[in-house]
């Protein structure tokens, strides 16, 4: 008995071992792809930005006139109008290494800038559509929420109050439209928004 308890304990032993060898080989692996990566991305020269899909906020087609006494409604409008005049760019996903490679290291801050504008952007106009929503007007909200949408917004909330509101309507179509765009994200908020779509709308899918 205790030697069946020694060679399964040994044979464990063997087996934690061989993993662990295993895991830290793995680990150095990716770490060596990385700093090659790096290293290469440093090399490369600045490219044309011109390619990049820049975001145009449609501030005339937005409810400006709406709560606009309100302090924190104002606060958005005033933030959106100031980003109306900045590049704005939907860059989730994208590590600081990929830009470089893509587009240079010499843009690497300039395309961070254009990132943090947009992370500014989807945040504010989901902001203002909560108050909208809150105050009974989510009619208007559904088209902050639905051009935050258009521009491949990861907010889950955007997605899931925009499906709340299309199920109130009956427009049972455009939760699947939302659930198709979300599959397309490069976010890890992917798998999240599409399993809550489908969990909470089964019989749309």
């Amino acid at each position: 008995m205790n030697l069946a308890f020694l060679a399964s304990f040994i044979a464990l032993f063997l087996i934690i071992s061989i993993n662990i060898k295993r895991q830290a080989k793995n680990h150095k692996q990716q770490e060596d792809e990385f700093w090659a990566r790096e290293r290469k991305a440093n090399s490369v020269r600045r490219k044309s930005l011109d390619g990049l899909q820049y975001i145009q906020i449609p501030l005339e087609s937005f409810p400006t006139h709406l709560l606009n006494e309100n302090a924190d409604v104002l606060e958005c409008i005033n933030i959106l109008e100031s980003l109306t005049s900045q590049k704005i760019v939907n860059l989730t996903g994208f590590s600081n290494t990929d830009l470089k490679l893509e587009y240079g290291t010499a843009n690497i801050n300039v395309l961070t800038e254009y990132d943090q504008n947009y992370t500014v952007l989807v945040r504010t106009l989901q902001k203002w559509a909560d108050i909208l929503t809150e105050t009974g007007y989510a009619k208007e909200a559904v088209g902050l929420m639905e051009f935050a949408v258009s521009t491949g917004t990861d907010i889950s909330r955007t997605y899931y109050l925009l499906a709340e509101y299309y199920a109130s309507q009956g427009r049972y179509r455009e939760i699947d439209r939302l659930r198709e765009v979300a599959k397309t994200l490069r976010s890890s908020n992917r798998e999240i928004i599409v399993k809550h779509l489908q969990e909470s709308y089964p019989d749309v899918f």
